[in-house]
């Protein structure tokens, strides 16, 4: 209404384009139960349908979005994927490490088979420095499994054991992806994010190169 009066159209019909793309529900989860626990919340929403998740704390830039590159996987293997990416070995015991065999080049990227899935290993015993990072296509068998996960790591469900579980079902694919991801759970991560992206937009950039450069 405010737009509208002030008569900012352009301004107004991009916003009522943005809210047109999808139907949002918020969910809640009352008690940090982990990350299995939280997609189990979308199970009436997702019904028997496949189904993507996004985990906010990484942000990859990429010409085509990665959960789009995961659905292409999907489509070609009908199995769940998850995507992956190489990590410092001082790093993995921040994530799920993977072990798996590759298979194939999909679009210029990795497929491999998961064998097996560690989450936040130590790097003395991790079966690589292979990192599950924050996104997945699951089928929805994954409810399931999740309902069959106990408490891991933290006390918390976690994703890579609910993984195992549906392993047992289905084969699971790790993709790799192009793009570039920021761990904005990480204190560094975050700040190269806003960076990065603060650099590309027109209207702050030269000021922000300039004061870069006096830091620096």
């Amino acid at each position: 209404m405010h737009l509208k009066k002030k008569g900012k159209n352009s301004l107004l019909d991009f916003l009522n384009d943005i809210s047109s793309m999808a139907n949002i529900h918020y969910i809640r989860q009352k008690d940090p139960k982990g990350l299995p626990d939280a997609i189990l919340h979308a199970e009436k929403h997702v019904g028997d349908d496949p189904f993507a998740v996004l985990l906010g704390d990484d942000i990859i830039k990429s010409k085509v979005p990665c959960i789009g590159q995961l659905i292409d996987v999907y489509k070609e293997f009908k199995s769940s994927v998850i995507a992956v990416q190489e990590v410092s070995w001082d790093k993995i015991n921040r994530y799920g490490a993977v072990k798996s065999k590759k298979i194939a080049p999909h679009k210029g990227s990795a497929v491999f088979e998961l064998e097996d899935i560690v989450e936040k290993p130590d790097p003395s015993v991790a079966p690589s420095n292979i990192a599950a990072i924050g996104r997945y296509v699951f089928t929805p068998e994954m409810f399931d499994c999740i309902k069959k996960t106990k408490p891991g790591v933290n006390n918390e469900l976690q994703i890579a054991d609910s993984i195992k579980i549906l392993k047992k079902q289905q084969k699971i694919y790790a993709s790799e992806f192009d793009g570039k991801r920021y761990d904005i759970g990480d204190k560094l991560g975050y700040v190269e994010a806003i960076i990065d992206f603060a650099l590309e937009k027109k209207d702050i950039a030269s000021d922000l190169k300039a004061f870069l450069k006096t830091r620096c």
